[in-house]
């Protein structure tokens, strides 16, 4: 029985977070690809602070795999951000209700608590460098506090990195 807990707690911080969607190209053998650079001219829209911080993690996350960063890469790796922020979607709900016999009325709001968040659109690209193709692609949906700390923001881009990278080299042809 103390295990429901547990169980109910990981499923539910395992479903949150970003949603990721991969597309890629079926004829690729994705076996032959072992170095990587980044494109030349990444135009991300997101700040140079958070470019560093995407490079830095997937330096660190492609290395892990065994990919080498050249100077001769066999794939360049793209990436680029949509954001908008909104307000979040948590609240506090208040009620007030009465009745009586078979009559019955209620009134009720929300207060939103948490601020404004930003909605995250990241789509990661790898370019096979020789034939100048996109060969695989990945695009992540996610949101984090539109005032978070540099802590916080390499918190959740290792998340969704981690998240994004877990699907490449694509399972089967």
């Amino acid at each position: 029985m103390k295990l429901l807990p547990i169980l109910i707690l990981s499923i539910l911080l395992s479903s949150c977070g970003a949603t990721v969607a991969v597309d890629y190209d079926k004829q690729v053998d994705f076996e032959k690809y072992n170095s990587y650079n980044y494109f030349p001219t990444i135009d991300s829209g997101l700040n140079e602070l958070d470019d560093n911080r995407i490079i830095h993690i997937t330096d660190s996350l492609l290395q892990q795999r065994g990919f080498t960063k050249s100077e001769t890469p066999q794939l360049y790796i793209n990436f680029y951000a949509r954001e908008s922020v909104s307000r979040s979607r948590n609240t506090i709900g208040i009620g007030v209700g009465g009745g009586g016999g078979n009559v019955g009325v209620g009134v009720s709001g929300g207060i939103p608590i948490g601020g404004n968040v930003v909605n995250q659109q990241l789509t990661i690209d790898f370019i096979d460098v020789e034939k100048d193709d996109l060969v695989w692609q990945a695009v992540a949906d996610g949101e984090m506090k539109e005032r978070a700390t540099p802590q916080q923001k390499e918190a959740y881009y290792i998340s969704v990195l981690q998240k994004i990278l877990t699907k490449y080299p694509p399972l089967g042809k």
